[in-house]
C-alpha cells in the first residue's frame, strides 16, 4: 500500500471525525433543549412539592408545643434514708 493511500484515507477520516463530532454536539444540545423546555414544568412542580413537604415537616417540629410527662410532677413516693 502506497504511502500516499494512507494519508489520503486518513486525512477522509479526520475530517469526517470533524463533521461527525460537532453534528452529534448540534444534535445532543438541539435534544437538551428541546426536552428542558417540554419537561421542566413536570419536574419544578415535584422539586417544589417535595420540599414544601420537608418545610412542612420541619415546621411539625417547631410548631409543637413540648410535651410534658405527668409523672415526672409526682413526688417520689419512696423513702429517702
Amino acid at each position: 500500500m502506497p504511502v500516499t493511500q494512507l494519508l489520503a484515507g486518513s486525512s477522509a477520516f479526520a475530517a469526517l471525525i470533524w463533521w461527525v463530532v460537532p453534528a452529534a454536539g448540534l444534535f445532543g444540545a438541539i435534544g437538551y433543549v428541546i426536552w428542558v423546555s417540554k419537561y421542566k414544568s413536570k419536574f419544578e412542580s415535584e422539586t417544589s412539592r417535595s420540599v414544601n413537604q420537608f418545610q412542612r415537616f420541619q415546621d411539625s417540629f417547631r410548631e409543637a408545643p413540648p410535651v410534658e410527662d405527668p409523672a415526672a410532677h409526682k413526688p417520689d413516693s419512696t423513702p429517702t434514708i
